[in-house]
């Protein structure tokens, strides 16, 4: 049988690392990337190279998108030539973008109204691990479109969480990042104060990594932080707009979430400084 035709709206860090996963487990994939000249490498391993969302949809069975934040998520779907106005009936919809729950909701209706299904499937990992094909999908939507979805994400993946209907996604994957935002916080203001110290550095941090503190992401960020080593693998700015967006989803819900608002100061600091490309390790630059 004949493998789906996949359509990946996005080349950036996480959805180039995506395409390639799925033209290497052998998917005929049609690519879109605003900026035409990221599209142009794919065409060498097999995909065709769409001119707009709209054309990329036209003939695949599944469409994804990776795109950075609710307004580019808005315009790849709904804008001019987006992907809606061109997509199959029956066809899957996946945006794996992390975005708010209200525009995911949003989103979800316009595409039962184009005929088609949708599910919302924001993923945990960085540049490498989409690279890799180690991507971890959060997944809200009902169990048959997910069904349709397996054997593509499977591809691009180490697991598939399936969190509930449409949205449970999106909502973990912000409160993910929130906690990951504020303990890069943690982090680099640690880091400082080992650096403003007497402390030998290297063996102060190796306590932190092999003590309590030593989650994976203190183990990943303390020797990039160490290092002044801020090569992108998820952009600083993007983390703001991650603990921005979390933030007022937890108000939705009546919740407060101070450490956010603590650490969103210290965001905006580094991207003011001009750090806002850089990895969100760069964050501890706004401390030092």
């Amino acid at each position: 049988m004949a493998q789906s035709r996949v359509a990946v709206l996005g080349l950036g860090i996480m959805g180039a690392g995506m395409a390639n996963n799925l033209l290497r487990a052998g998917f005929p994939v049609n690519v879109y990337n605003r900026d035409a000249a990221k599209s142009a490498p794919f065409a060498a391993s097999g995909a065709r190279v769409a001119t707009s969302p709209r054309d990329a949809a036209s003939d695949a069975d599944i469409v994804i998108s990776m795109v950075s934040d609710d307004r580019a998520s808005r315009a790849v779907w709904l804008g001019d030539e987006g992907a809606l106005s061109g997509v199959k009936k029956g066809a899957l919809l996946i945006d794996s973008s992390t975005l708010t729950v209200s525009w995911v909701e949003e989103l979800a209706k316009a595409a039962q109204a184009a005929g088609a299904e949708f599910i919302d499937a924001p993923v945990t990992g960085s540049r490498d691990h989409a690279a890799a094909g180690q991507l971890l999908f959060l997944v809200g939507g009902s169990d048959a479109a997910l069904e349709r979805a397996k054997p593509v994400l499977s591809v691009m993946s180490r697991g598939i969480v399936h969190l509930g209907p449409v949205g449970s996604g999106a909502l973990m994957k912000l409160i993910n990042n929130f906690v990951c935002g504020v303990q890069a916080v943690a982090l680099a203001e640690g880091l400082r104060f080992i650096e403003n110290s007497t402390l030998d550095r290297d063996n102060a941090l190796e306590v932190l990594y092999t003590g309590a503190p030593g989650s994976p992401l203190v183990k990943t960020l303390g020797p990039r932080m160490a290092a002044r080593d801020f090569q992108t693998f998820f952009f600083l700015r993007l983390m703001k707009k991650d603990l921005t967006y979390a933030r007022e989803e937890a108000g939705r819900l009546g919740i407060t979430l101070e450490t956010a608002t603590a650490a969103l100061s210290l965001f905006d600091r580094a991207i003011a400084d001009g750090n806002g490309d850089k990895d969100f390790t760069a964050i501890v630059e706004a401390v030092r």
